[in-house]
Parts: structure tokens; C-alpha cells; sequence
């Protein structure tokens, strides 16, 4: 069992930056594979970004590419996500998902086994 736990939203205006963390708990926490997706009011929720267990493999969205940036510290069982050049689209509950996967390609929504409840990111105009 995995737990997940997102910290570092807020409220920031148009343009500025947050860090969003993803701290993991339990075992082996270190061989999972981790996304950061998000979820608008009255939208359905989307995918944002990945790393793979081993840091080698990112995935972006379109509409983030280029503005954040995944990494993560698996000696510290964290993952995080970079956020700059913020837009008021961007304004979201952001989640991270985790699921124990040696592979390199970028993993679906629906196989993730593991999220975290969520922090708020307000950009605002």
C-alpha cells in the first residue's frame, strides 16, 4: 500500500510559479511510476504530467509543455512539479497517482492505483 500526500498549491497570480510536492509512504515507493493530473470545476479530469520509476521517461501535456517541469527524489520519496509561466487556465485541484511499473512508456489514467486527495492551484488574471 502506497500513501500519497500533494501539498504546495495556492493561490498566485497570472504568470508567477508554484511547486507542487507528492509525498509518498509505504513500501518500495521508489519503483512507482507517478502522473500529476488535475481537475477543473465542471470539467472532467485531465492528465498534466509523468515520471517514470526511474526519472529517464517525462510526459507533458500539450498544454504544459515547456511551462512545467516533473522530476523527482526517490530518497526522498517525492515527486514534483514544477509549475511557471501559470495561466488562469491552469486553475485546478491537482492530483498525483501512482502505480508500482518498471515501464518506461507513459501509463494511463486507469492504471494508476494509488492517489493522493488533492491541493488547490488558483491562478488569477
Amino acid at each position: 500500500q502506497v500513501q500519497l500526500v500533494e501539498s504546495g498549491g495556492g493561490l498566485v497570480q497570472a504568470g508567477g510559479s508554484l511547486r507542487l510536492s507528492c509525498a509518498a509512504s509505504g513500501r518500495a515507493s521508489s519503483t512507482y511510476s507517478v502522473g500529476w493530473f488535475r481537475q477543473a470545476p465542471g470539467k472532467e479530469r485531465e492528465f498534466v504530467a509523468a515520471i517514470t520509476w526511474s526519472g529517464l521517461s517525462t510526459y507533458y501535456a500539450d498544454s504544459v509543455k515547456g511551462r512545467f517541469t516533473i522530476s523527482r527524489d526517490n530518497a526522498k520519496n517525492t515527486v514534483y512539479l514544477q509549475m511557471n509561466s501559470l495561466e488562469p487556465d491552469d486553475t485546478a485541484v491537482y492530483y498525483c497517482a501512482a502505480t508500482a511499473s518498471l515501464y518506461e512508456g507513459r501509463i494511463e489514467e486507469n492504471e494508476y492505483d494509488y492517489w493522493g486527495q488533492g491541493t488547490q492551484v488558483t491562478v488569477s488574471s
